[in-house]
Formats: C-alpha cells, structure tokens, sequence
C-alpha cells in the first residue's frame, strides 16, 4: 500500500505527543506538515521532527497534495475545521471531544457520507492495555453477564484544572469514558450526571450514571482535582469481578517520555507485571496478564480505509452516539433530573 500523504492541524498538548509521534512512526502514513499559525509551535516541530514543513492553513496542506488530515486543536473549533477540510477532499481523523454536541456530530458525519471520504473520531482509548483486557476477559465469558462496568479517568491536578481547549472535564475525559462504555455494554435508554462548576465556568468532578438497554449500568468519574485516584476499572458479572488500579494505561506516559512504536517495537503498550489487574470471585482471586496497548494501530487502518481496504477505525456514527449520551448529561447535571434516551 502506498503511504497515505497526511498533515496534522495543531501541535498543542494533544498534537505534539498524541498524534505527530504515531503518525510519524505508522509506516502506512507519509507526514507531510503540521499547521500551525503559532512562531512559538512552528519552532517546536522544527526541533522535534527536522525536516518537517509547516503550512499556514489547511489549503496550503491540500494544495502540498495531502489526502488526509487529523485535526488536534480547541474543542470549540473541530467541527468547522472538520468541515472545513471535508470540503477540501480530505480524509479527516477528529480528536475528541468529536464535537460540542450531537447535531453538529450528526451534521459533520453527513457532510463525509455526502461526499464519501473517510472520517473518524480518535477513540485511541478503545486500544488502552485494560479496557483491551477488559474486553477479551467479556468476549471470553469469564465475568458470566456484565451487569456493572466502573471507570475512572481521575488525576490530581487542581491548578489549573481543567484546560479550557478540552471544554471541561465531561467533554474531555468524557468522550472516552462513555465510548468505552458504549463499546463494552452497547446503547443506553437513561443517564444521570453530577458535577462541580469551577471559576471558570468549567466543569470538574463529574459523575455519569447510565443504564444501557441490556439492563447493565456504568458508573463513570472524570477529574482533574482527584487528591485519591480510584480503580481503573472494576466490572462485575454475574461470574465474578475483574479489578485494575492505577496509574492508567502507559503509552501516555511512553510518548510523553519521548518514546514511539518506532523505538520500543514489540515493547510497546506492554504493561509490567506489577499493573496487571486481577479477576476475582469473593476472597479468590487471580491474576490476569494486561494485553498491549495498541494506540499504534489505528493510524495504520484509518490509512488503509483511505486506500479503501478496510473500515476506519472508529464509526463516525459512534460519535454521535457518544455526544447524544454527553448532551444528556449536560442537562442532567445542569437540572438535577435523569434524561432518558
């Protein structure tokens, strides 16, 4: 397969270590440039991939003879900058929050069936080592029906809190957490949410219950300010529990650290032993070896989509699901009252 010529919009937080390593590193994807108006952003790509052209805007990378872009910026501006691109014949990778709510989600995903180019939201979580652990130990039936799932995304990071790009916590750690509940238990028909207004106006502390249609229930924390991090994951069946603690998933801290799939190879996404989670039935318990995370994956497919080869990575119409469940919780939290769906 021939490269899938590609450009990245943005290189803040999330596209500096989320996304420019992975792309850089997918043997599937030729990186042709970040856009960046920043002097202070442009310097940065310059010292950290040499060689690498910076454009001015997404009709400079089209006109450079892009095919694909994956957008990494404000939450505020993805759905026009999604648009935006879509109209300029681009393959489109989102970074979540996909979008403020569900018709612009819903709006963006008929602009790309219209004009039949691939999209995807960058659920990379979906390829976390513990939620993919949680999902072979359910595939395989060894937590009988699974009738609680719990999650956490919660960090002890109070000043400054929430970072106004992400658009608070129930966006930001949000969109993941209710996609992989969304993956794991399927639609949900009822959502309660909690959560604390800072300062700033931006939410933290945030609680989401939702029943899905099977009957099952997620619990649900996202937080900043969290001075005592709670469990992963704990998911209870009717044949027993399997339990994760922290620190989350590593390939953050790989990228963060400066590593890629590049230079750790077969290491990458290996969790040491002492992370492992356990599965457990009352006082028994064993514990159960955590499957690599595989955030190197999915830039390797969604190019191969673009190629038409294969489904993207991530349904477009998961986003949407995931912004209806979001929008939900919103009014939940703003009005005190359980939204069904």
């Amino acid at each position: 397969m021939d490269p899938v010529r590609f450009g990245l919009v943005g290189y803040g937080f999330g596209g500096r270590y989320f996304h420019a390593p992975l792309l850089a590193a997918a043997p599937e994807v030729d990186l042709l440039g970040v856009v960046t108006t920043s002097a202070e952003r442009r310097a940065q790509v310059a010292a950290e991939h040499p060689g690498l052209r910076t454009f001015g805007s997404l009709e400079e990378l089209a006109g450079a003879g892009a095919e694909a872009v994956s957008i990494s910026t404000p939450a505020d501006t993805h759905t026009p900058l999604t648009e935006q691109a879509l109209d300029l014949d681009l393959a489109v990778v989102c970074d979540k929050p996909f979008s403020l709510d569900a018709p612009a989600a819903s709006g963006t995903v008929r602009k790309a069936a219209a004009r039949r180019l691939p999209l995807a939201p960058y659920q990379n979580r979906r390829w976390d080592s513990d939620f993919r652990t949680v999902r072979a130990l359910v595939d395989a039936g060894r937590l009988g029906t699974v009738t609680r799932f719990e999650s956490r995304f919660e960090r002890f990071e109070p000043e400054p809190g929430p970072p106004a790009a992400g658009g608070g916590t129930l966006l930001d750690f949000g969109s993941h957490l209710v996609d992989q509940a969304l993956v794991l238990l399927g639609p949900v028909t009822s959502v309660y949410a909690e959560w604390r207004l800072r300062e700033s106006g931006l939410d933290d502390d945030v609680f989401v219950a939702l029943t899905h249609a099977d009957g099952a229930h997620s619990h649900l924390w996202g937080s900043w300010s969290q001075g005592a991090p709670g469990d992963r994951f704990r998911v209870s069946g009717t044949g027993g529990a399997y339990v994760v603690g922290g620190p989350m998933d590593g390939q953050e801290a790989a990228l963060l650290a400066g590593q890629t799939p590049a230079t750790l190879g077969e290491r990458w996404g290996a969790e040491p032993e002492e992370r492992w989670g356990r599965l457990r039935r009352g006082d028994e318990g064993v514990v159960v070896p955590t499957e690599r995370g595989r955030w190197d994956t999915f830039y390797p497919a969604f190019a191969a989509a673009v190629r038409g080869e294969g489904p993207v990575p991530v349904d477009p119409r998961d986003a949407v699901a995931t912004a209806a469940v979001l929008d939900a919780a919103r009014r939940s939290a703003t009005e005190g009252v359980v939204v069904p769906l």
